[in-house]
């Protein structure tokens, strides 16, 4: 695979990929080495956005829950003690690198509004140009219908059409996207390019996880490709188990799956939100 010179970068790395799989709580050691990889990333002279799941599985080992919360208000209450705790370790763990992180929590209000968009657009540029890398997360302690849409993978897809990223790297507990089930079927097969999101394509897509701490499954990773490449960025489905994978890809290696760029001028991103909400 050659080496794409890419200047932007958005990666989202989720729940499932951050906690011990048993316990639930927060591997600190695959955080570091993760903040590591960001801030060589940013040493690199590329941009560099992380879009951090974790807040509500921090939250619930906070508090001392047993299980993940099924109802909204304890969703959002693991939430607001989570995302406190989540950020504060990101800070203390990018400043071990003399590397400034900044906050942004959005919502879907902050993509269909235009002079939220706008404002929010002007952020990120502002904080690409002084040199900080931003964590993003949805705002879901004062959000009902962001839990229900469901996951970060879409949020990421969102934000890498936002700030003009030309690629997204999904960093899941799955290697790729597969001709079928690979826990099911061992005969299912990695398929490494993605270059138009077909039926064929969305038809392996399946609503399956292989964690109980994440919600997007392969479904929604399809809905971000689509958003992506339309986008004009490339997306990666990567396995986030070694998170140097990250500075592999940006190396040139084949990994995962990947989802080229396919631009599509008649996208518009406030169209396709509205349209996801039922708003149309």
């Amino acid at each position: 695979m050659s080496r794409k010179q890419y200047k932007r970068v958005v990666i989202k790395i989720g729940s499932s990929s951050l906690t011990y799989e048993k316990t639930g709580s927060i591997n600190f050691a695959k955080m570091e080495r993760l903040v590591r990889v960001l801030c060589d990333i940013r040493n690199r002279g590329i941009d560099v956005c992380l879009v951090s799941s974790g807040a509500i599985a921090v939250g619930k080992d906070s508090i001392g829950l047993k299980e993940s919360p099924t109802d909204i208000s304890t969703k959002q209450a693991c939430a607001a003690v989570g995302q406190a705790r989540l950020m504060m370790t990101y800070q203390r763990l990018f400043g071990e690198y003399n590397q400034v992180t900044g906050q942004i929590l959005m919502t879907k209000d902050t993509m269909v509004n235009t002079v939220s968009r706008e404002n929010a657009q002007n952020t990120f540029e502002e904080l690409f140009r002084i040199g900080v890398i931003p964590v993003v997360n949805e705002n879901d302690t004062v959000s009902t219908y962001e839990m229900r849409f469901g996951d970060n993978d879409t949020l990421s897809a969102l934000v890498a059409a936002l700030v003009g990223a030309d690629l997204l790297i999904l960093l899941s507990d799955i290697d790729g996207l597969y001709t079928d089930d690979p826990h099911k079927n061992p005969k299912a097969e990695l398929i490494r390019d993605v270059y138009e999101i077909s039926e064929n394509i969305l038809h392996m897509a399946k609503e399956t996880t292989g964690s109980s701490i994440g919600t997007g499954g392969m479904a929604t990773k399809i809905s971000a490709a689509r958003i992506a490449s339309y986008s004009g960025a490339d997306m990666i489905i990567a396995n986030g188990g070694n998170v140097s994978i990250v500075e592999e890809i940006l190396d040139g290696a084949k990994v995962g799956t990947c989802f080229h760029a396919n631009e599509n001028k008649e996208f518009k991103l406030p169209d396709y939100i509205m349209e996801s909400m039922n708003l149309c």
